[in-house]
């Protein structure tokens, strides 16, 4: 043991800093280290080894340690724990030297690191030192450019001066040659005869004139002395004189250039002379010559063309529509021949747009006016036209299609191009003294065609009347009235209206001046429709009194013969008939009165209302009203003379055909006859007959308040008819009876106070079918009114007197 200590002491330094560098590997170096001690195990097979290189003393399932008993287990672990020693020892030595030399390379580091951030600090300096060099040297360069850049303004100053001199003396010479004798262009320098160089001539000309005339007008600059004493002493008046004869001649000269060019088209010698042009007055009077030139201006031909292309052979009777082609088709080719001129000029003149000007005013003034003042030739208003050539609505309607072809004819001039020129401004002039007193015409040819419509419907009315053989009753023979009210009549008034509207629409731009117009053409129709129904309902009415004078005529007294009395009753039924027909008239004149003025509302609300401002369409509802208020005042006489014809008729049949005995049955033992009175059959029929037209004619509120005014009437007719007669107990029982059909029949009114009224006859005829002692108690409890009509009837009961009733109704009298 001892000797294997002490050769394990003795074991060289196995350990080095190298062996930790690189691919280190903790197996490697432990078997290096413990693979040279066990040198019996270095034999053995692999599969006695584990992956170290260290023996298994696990071989085929036994220790090997047990192989024998003086063999000891694991011999060389003395000599493996001196050498793990030893390597420990080593180790800590290693990790010595490499922490010392770990501290020595920190130190170089601090070192290194000391010298690099000096040297960086040295850097920077020398950076901040080349920058403001380099700032130096910018400043230099920057200034030296700006004084290369002062030098070369003067370099160019100084020469724009030099040529400007140059040229001043070269146009001092030119001024002299003009200002040497008045009238003498002869000895001039070539440059104003060479016809190569006109544009140049011109330039200097103009130039010349322009300085000669400065100096004319300001009379206080003298020439310089190489001009000469004797010229300045008198100034430029020559020079400018000769100039304006030179530019004259020059400026005529390029004109007829211009002229001979534009004749072989050739657009580019057109182009040269425009240009050198345009420094006469701006090149005006090229334009204006060019425009002036022009076929459609200066051929005589063309303004007789399109008159006759508009107007053709009738003149102004060719009719709207035909007027409205004609002028399409010549505008359509005035526009084309703008438009064709328009691309020349775009060729040809510097300034373009100056020239279309000049040629869009020239066409509207020239060629659009003469044809207008040939369409537009404004009427008399103290002298209408005939209707039958036209009237005032022929000139309105040529107004209208002019107005709106000539504007859509400038719209397509303002399309093509024109310059500055408002072609719609000045279209607009065109018309201006038309549309200022447009809206007097247009009331006057409305109020023209209203008294030709009337004068056409009364003679066809004196016509049917003379075919018919009767004679008109009217006040004025000479002036029949007009027939019956007709719907289609007051939709022609509308249609006339609504094409007035159209036109005020057109020519009104402004919506005041709109909705003004609108409100007095609006006006007119109000006027007319009112005029022409109440006339309408006075005709009627006129009817409803020639049938009230027939009645008149033929009411007889009681003393007559029986012959006169069949003569009169006769009479009295061809009234009646009259009466009827002249009721049924008249209530359709209401119901068409009715339609017309709903014709007139829905107009005002489709077509009047949304072009009126508020104050305007209040006016408007006002005026509307106003009109509508006279037609029913007319229509409510009318019907009130309606209720008095139908209560004629009635009061009549009652007073013909009710008889004594209808309420006095005698007592003969027959059963008594519960039908109505024949004068109740009578009457009802007649009712229902007549009655049938007012249900078709009256609506609304017209309806109600007639049917309960003539149901009043007829309650009080029957009362006043009844008083007349004394009942016995069964003829109460047929006045309930002839009530009741009466009763049935006013129910169709749909009036509940007249209802109500009858429900209470019925109940007072109760007081001719009672016994004498139950009347008080009859009428005990009833209304006041109910008691007076039934003390009134009591008092026509046969037994009145003889069964002393006036005595029993002391205390029924005293309550009522």
């Amino acid at each position: 043991m001892a000797s294997a200590k002490a050769s394990a002491a003795t074991l060289p330094l196995i350990l080095d800093i190298e062996d930790f560098k690189g691919d280190f590997s903790f197996d490697a170096l432990f078997g290096g280290l413990v693979n040279e001690l066990l040198p019996s195990f270095q034999d053995d097979d692999a599969d006695g080894t584990d992956s170290t290189g260290v023996p298994d003393p696990m071989q085929n399932g036994t220790w090997r340690g047990l192989q024998g008993p003086g063999i000891p287990m694991f011999p060389a672990v003395e000599e493996l724990l001196a050498l793990f020693k030893d390597s420990c020892k080593e180790l800590v030595d290693l990790r010595q030297q490499i922490d010392g030399r770990l501290q020595n390379l920190k130190k170089d580091v601090e070192v290194q690191d000391a010298k690099h951030r000096k040297t960086l600090a040295e850097l920077e300096k020398g950076v901040d030192g080349l920058h403001q060099s380099f700032q130096r040297l910018d400043s230099r360069i920057s200034s030296v450019g700006q004084t290369a850049a002062k030098i070369g303004d003067h370099l160019q100053s100084a020469d724009s001066q030099r040529k400007t001199a140059s040229q001043t003396i070269e146009l001092i010479r030119y001024l002299m040659e003009f200002n040497s004798s008045p009238g003498d262009l002869m000895e001039l320098s070539p440059l104003f005869s060479d016809d190569s160089r006109v544009a140049e001539a011109a330039s200097i000309a103009q130039k010349l004139r322009s300085f000669a005339e400065e100096d004319v007008g300001t009379h206080g600059i003298n020439m310089p002395s190489a001009v000469g004493a004797a010229n300045a002493s008198r100034g430029l008046e020559v020079a400018v004189a000769n100039l304006q004869d030179y530019c004259n001649e020059l400026e005529n000269r390029l004109l007829s250039r211009f002229d001979a060019a534009s004749q072989r088209r050739e657009l580019s010698t057109m182009a040269e002379c425009a240009k050198i042009l345009a420094q006469f007055n701006r090149g005006t009077s090229a334009m204006q010559h060019y425009v002036a030139s022009r076929p459609m201006f200066i051929d005589v031909e063309v303004m007789s063309t399109d008159i006759n292309l508009v107007l053709g052979d009738q003149g102004l009777q060719a009719g709207t529509s035909n007027i409205a082609h004609g002028l399409s088709t010549l505008y359509k080719e005035i526009t084309d021949t703008v438009r064709k001129e328009a691309s020349t000029i775009m060729a040809v003149f510097p300034s373009p747009n100056d020239v279309m000007s000049i040629l869009v005013q020239r066409v509207i003034e020239q060629r659009v006016s003469a044809i207008l003042d040939r369409l537009l030739e404004k009427p008399s208003l103290m002298n209408l036209p005939p209707v039958n050539q036209g009237g005032l609505l022929q000139y309105l309607r040529i107004f209208a299609v002019s107005y709106e072809n000539t504007e859509g004819l400038a719209k397509e001039l303002q399309s093509v191009g024109c310059g500055d020129l408002d072609a719609q401004g000045l279209m607009e002039s065109l018309f201006l003294s038309h549309k200022d007193e447009y809206p007097e015409y247009e009331q006057a040819s409305l109020k023209q065609l209203y008294q030709s419509k009337m004068e056409e419907l009364r003679a066809e009315a004196q016509q049917q009347s003379e075919s018919t053989g009767t004679i008109s009753r009217s006040k004025t023979a000479a002036s029949p009235p007009i027939q019956q009210i007709s719907v289609t009549i007051v939709a022609e008034f509308v249609r006339w209206n609504e094409e007035a509207i159209t036109r005020c629409t057109l020519f009104s731009s402004q919506p005041v001046t709109l909705a003004s117009n609108v409100r007095s053409v609006f006006g007119c129709l109000l006027e007319q429709v009112s005029r022409y129904l109440t006339d309408g309902l006075e005709h009627a009415r006129e009817s409803l009194n020639e049938a009230a004078a027939l009645r008149d005529r033929f009411v007889i007294g009681a003393s007559v013969s029986r012959r006169v009395a069949a003569a009169a009753a006769s009479a009295a039924e061809a009234a009646a008939a009259a009466g009827e027909s002249s009721f049924r008239s008249f209530m359709i004149a209401v119901q068409r009165c009715a339609s017309s003025v709903a014709i007139l509302q829905q107009y005002f609300s489709n077509k009047i209302s949304r072009l009126l401002a508020p104050d305007a369409h209040a006016a408007c509802l006002e005026e509307m009203g106003t009109a509508v208020s006279r037609v029913e005042g007319s229509a409510q006489k009318g019907l009130q003379q309606c209720i008095e014809t139908v209560m004629a008729e009635v009061e009549r049949l009652l007073s013909s055909e009710q008889k004594t005995t209808d309420y006095r049955t005698p007592d003969d033992g027959n059963a008594p006859d519960h039908r109505p009175t024949n004068a109740c059959i009578r009457v009802v029929a007649y009712l229902s007959r007549v009655l049938e037209s007012a249900f078709s004619a009256l609506e609304g509120l017209n309806k109600q308040s007639f049917l309960t005014d003539l149901g009043n009437r007829l309650h009080k007719g029957l009362v006043n008819h009844w008083q007349k007669f004394t009942f016995s107990p069964s003829g109460g029982l047929r006045l309930k009876r002839d009530i009741t059909e009466y009763g049935e029949f006013v129910r169709s009114f749909n009036a509940p106070s007249i209802d109500e009224k009858f429900e209470q006859l019925s109940i007072v005829a109760n007081a001719f079918i009672v016994a004498p002692e139950s009347l008080a108690s009859l009428f005990e409890g009833t209304p006041p009114s109910i008691r007076k009509d039934a003390l009134r009837f009591i008092q026509l009961r046969e037994d009145f007197k003889t069964a002393k009733i006036s005595s029993m109704l002391h205390s029924f009298t005293s309550d009522s």
